[in-house]
């Protein structure tokens, strides 16, 4: 692990706010996509079943439900992600890529409403690439 980055906290001129975080791992890109989208899948996104198909829907067990909008192998997966107490969805992207020292994990998180929702979901985000981090 070679430490947590904040790419973004802005507000887009069209979309709302949004926020990016990520964090590089010592470990192949292929281990991590895997885990990503397998046993990991729990940690950031919730206890659910994701497949990884163009229009496949999910819901987690705390009620966050979505669709996957588009998913490439080893790249990078962007799902709709709606929370049952928010009036909106969100759109959010995992992506991977190599880096010199293992793979670089990134969440980022656009269409927020608001400046808390913003600050809400960077502290969530903070967590959650730390708990993958952790497995590395």
């Amino acid at each position: 692990m070679t430490g947590l980055s904040e790419d973004s906290t802005r507000r887009t001129n069209d979309k709302g706010w949004e926020v990016g975080v990520r964090e590089t791992v010592n470990a192949l890109l292929p281990a991590v996509w895997q885990f990503l989208i397998g046993d990991g899948v729990s940690l950031w996104l919730g206890e659910t079943t994701l497949l990884l198909d163009t229009g496949a829907t999910y819901q987690t067990t705390d009620g966050v439900r979505g669709e996957v909008r588009s998913c490439t192998p080893n790249a990078k997966i962007r799902i709709t992600w709606w929370p049952e107490d928010w009036p909106h969805d969100t759109l959010l992207q995992v992506a991977v890529r190599e880096a010199t020292t293992g793979t670089t994990i990134g969440f980022h998180h656009e269409q927020l409403a608001d400046r808390d929702e913003r600050k809400m979901m960077l502290g969530h985000w903070k967590n959650v690439i730390g708990a993958i981090a952790s497995r590395f």
